[in-house]
């Protein structure tokens, strides 16, 4: 039997992210998002909400900039992800508080997060409030990865990423599981 619950917002699984921008200074700003995902493939698109209720630098230098960078960290980092998420850039350098370093994208102007494998170089695209946050659209302009976690075919592999995922109903990050099978594959069988 199912039962209602109060609405809420969630997604299983949704991706623990870092978003990082330079702020009016020049000095590299990030923070931990648990509300990120895909919306376009042409051009490539990812969209990102922040907490515009609250004080959140990170939001102010995206959109002061234009331009950010997406991590996705590995469950290793979960400790620093969490503190990414839970400091405030107007308070304290989060990056050197947790022995972070950083380098300039290639393509856009953001800064690169050198422990995070894989980092998504975006140009805003399109901003809009939606309730409680700031929701915005970047263009994906350029993807970095680490080549310890490319497959055979030059590909990022999931399973040598281990991504980080939040869950924003328990407040708890989690490892994805096992592969199970190939996308595009499987419903097959049930074509007419």
């Amino acid at each position: 039997m199912k039962i209602n619950i109060n609405p809420k917002s969630m997604m299983f699984p949704a991706p623990a992210v870092v978003a990082s921008a330079y702020d009016e200074q020049g000095n590299a700003d990030c923070c931990t998002l648990a509300f990120a995902a895909m919306c376009s493939h042409h051009p490539p698109a990812v969209m990102i909400t922040i907490n515009t209720t609250l004080k959140r630098k990170t939001l102010k230098s995206i959109l002061n900039s234009n331009e950010f960078t997406l991590a996705f960290p590995s469950a290793e980092h979960v400790a620093e992800t969490d503190y990414i998420g839970i400091a405030s850039g107007y308070d304290t350098n989060k990056l050197q508080d947790v022995g972070f370093t950083f380098n300039d994208a290639e393509k856009v102007n953001a800064p690169i997060i050198n422990e995070f494998k894989i980092s998504l170089e975006c140009r805003v695209m399109h901003t809009a409030e939606v309730g409680s946050h700031t929701q915005i659209t970047g263009e994906i302009i350029n993807v970095q990865a680490e080549e310890d976690v490319l497959n055979e075919e030059g590909k990022i592999s999931y399973e040598k990423l281990n991504p980080l995922c939040y869950d924003d109903v328990s407040h708890s990050y989690f490892e994805i599981g096992d592969f199970i099978a190939k996308a595009f594959k499987m419903g097959l069988k049930f074509r007419k």
